[in-house]
C-alpha cells in the first residue's frame, strides 16, 4: 500500500495519542512501564512530501502506577522535571518510504541534553483530515544524564512506544 499525506499543518490530538516507555530493571527480571499523560505536538508536510514538526511530553506527567517510583523518576536522578519540564522530539525530516513506512530523523532532548535520533514510523491510518503514526525505538538513558543505577539494577536501553494521531490544523 502506498499512501499520500496532504500538505499543510497538522496538530497532534492528545486524546488519541499515547507515548509509553519500558525499561528492564532488577537485573532484567522486571520491566517497568509508564505512560506520559500530557503529550502535545504539531507538524508540517511540504509539497515534496517531506515533514517537520515537534512532539513534546510533560516530564512530570509520567505515570508508572507507583507514586513513589514516579516521584523518583521526576527527581534529579532521572528526568529532573523541576529544571527540565519537557521532553521534546524535533523532527528535522520525515520521508515516506515504500508502503506505509516513514524514515524519521530528528533531535531528542531530555534533561536539556539533545541527541540525534532516527526511527521508522508506520502510517496506520491516513485520511484527508487525520493520520496516525506508530513507532517503537530505543534510547540509551545514560546519554541524557540519567545514570542512576543502584546496585546495577538498571542496565540496557529504554524502549519508547508511540501512537500519534494528527489532525489537520485550522489555519
Amino acid at each position: 500500500m502506498t499512501v499520500a499525506v496532504e500538505t499543510g499543518l497538522w496538530q497532534l490530538d492528545p486524546t488519541a495519542s499515547a507515548v509509553a516507555v519500558g525499561h528492564k530493571t532488577f537485573w532484567g527480571l522486571v520491566t517497568v512501564k509508564g505512560t506520559f499523560a500530557a503529550v502535545a505536538g504539531r507538524g508540517e508536510v511540504a509539497a515534496d512530501g517531506s515533514a517537520t514538526g515537534t512532539v513534546t511530553l510533560d516530564a512530570a506527567s509520567l505515570d508508572t502506577g507507583n507514586a513513589k517510583r514516579d516521584t523518583h523518576l521526576r527527581s534529579a536522578d532521572f528526568f529532573d522535571a523541576d529544571h527540565h519540564p519537557e521532553v521534546t522530539f524535533a523532527v528535522r525530516g520525515a520521508e515516506l518510504r515504500a508502503g506505509d513506512t516513514a524514515h524519521v530523523t530528528g533531535q531528542l532532548t531530555v534533561r536539556g541534553i539533545s541527541r540525534p535520533q532516527t526511527l521508522t514510523a508506520r502510517l496506520t491510518g491516513v485520511a484527508a483530515d487525520a493520520l496516525t503514526l506508530e513507532t517503537e525505538f530505543t534510547v540509551d538513558r545514560d546519554q541524557f544524564g540519567m545514570e542512576w543505577n543502584q546496585l546495577g539494577m538498571m542496565r540496557g536501553l529504554t524502549t519508547v512506544t508511540a501512537t500519534l494521531r494528527f489532525t489537520r490544523a485550522e489555519v
